[in-house]
């Protein structure tokens, strides 16, 4: 072929290069000016069962997102797995924005550590989106275990060996997790009792089965309001604004113990950036509504929000340091 021929069947795709690269740019614009489609339902899945904290923040959110995105937004309760079932639903479904994960700390920065092996990858396979809670944990106890101090409980724990059982709403949770930390940092040996989400797990609480649980501060404060649980302490650095007569762990002779259950929302990790960045401001602006907020505050977590790469950046963090402690704790999934 000649030179010139080859310039003539060049120059038809040199000069189409200008339009895909214009076509390329265009693509998350145009996406994020139709998100979401219309018609279609936006699906909230939460990796718990409901009556859990997790679930219990999807469904304040739930219809604050439905009234700012025009969209129906169905709540999905995809539990197994302390969490894994339903993130990897999340992480392997289309990336459109129009499937949301609550994502909690268990399944997206602890597993990954925990299993042997995971079904996702959190960190390449989740695009995050905003971080939406900050919840301390209490140390509490049904009424009938003898001890109101955290020197008692200490003793009466150890005086009963390997004997005294704690509730966790399942591998991997932050129950789970700040359980053992506190067994490590206080030469106790209780015993993990998992359950398949924090609402099971709080109940058998509740019902004098298990006396002991590390539990989130949102499903508790009704509770601990009735004087159904006794707590004892909180695993957070700060004492917790909604208890502010509980002491910390540090406070009580732990130091340096800080502990904390975090969510916020994911989706698919292939999603346009411009439509993260929609759902981002979206989420952002519901947080900014006064009502929202006393809401939120209310169930022992202040507001959050940020950008997503905050976001990623709490994950990336977050993984380093929760397997640090899986790996000194020794912790497995049961």
């Amino acid at each position: 072929m000649s030179q010139s021929r080859r310039r003539l069947t060049l120059l038809p795709l040199l000069r189409l290069l200008p339009l895909l690269a214009m076509s390329a740019s265009a693509l998350p614009a145009i996406a994020a000016d139709t998100f979401p489609e219309p018609g279609k339902v936006i699906r909230f899945v939460v990796p718990y069962p409901p009556g859990g904290p997790t679930d219990l923040m999807a469904r304040i959110l739930a219809p604050e997102l439905q009234k700012r995105l025009g969209a129906n937004v169905l709540i999905d309760n995809k539990a197994g797995a302390g969490g894994n079932v339903g993130s990897d639903n999340v992480a392997k479904s289309a990336p459109d924005g129009h499937t949301l994960l609550l994502a909690a700390s268990g399944p997206m920065a602890v597993n990954g550590s925990l299993y042997k092996s995971m079904p996702f990858n959190a960190i390449k396979d989740l695009a995050p989106v905003i971080q939406i809670s900050a919840f301390a944990l209490v140390l509490e106890v049904h009424p009938s275990f003898p001890a109101k101090t955290l020197a008692e409980f200490v003793a009466a724990v150890k005086a009963q060996g390997d004997k005294v059982n704690f509730a966790s709403a399942g591998s991997g949770t932050p129950q789970h997790l700040g359980g053992e930390l506190f067994n490590q940092r206080a030469g106790t040996r209780m015993q993990h009792v998992p359950y398949k989400g924090a609402g099971p797990a709080l109940n058998d609480v509740l019902g004098g089965q298990v006396p002991v649980i590390f539990d989130v501060l949102g499903s508790s404060l009704p509770h601990i309001a009735a004087g159904k649980l006794r707590p004892l302490a909180v695993t957070t650095a700060k004492r917790a604004a909604a208890l502010p007569e509980v002491p910390t762990l540090a406070e009580l002779g732990l130091a340096n113990f800080e502990f904390s259950a975090w969510h916020g929302i994911a989706v698919a990790a292939a999603t346009p950036p411009a439509i993260v960045k929609k759902l981002n401001a979206t989420f952002n602006a519901i947080f900014a509504d006064p009502e929202v907020k006393k809401r939120w505050e209310a169930i022992g977590t202040p507001v959050v929000g940020g950008t997503p790469e905050q976001f990623a950046g709490l994950i990336r963090t977050e993984t380093v340091r929760l397997g640090r402690i899986v790996r000194e704790t020794g912790a497995v999934a049961e």
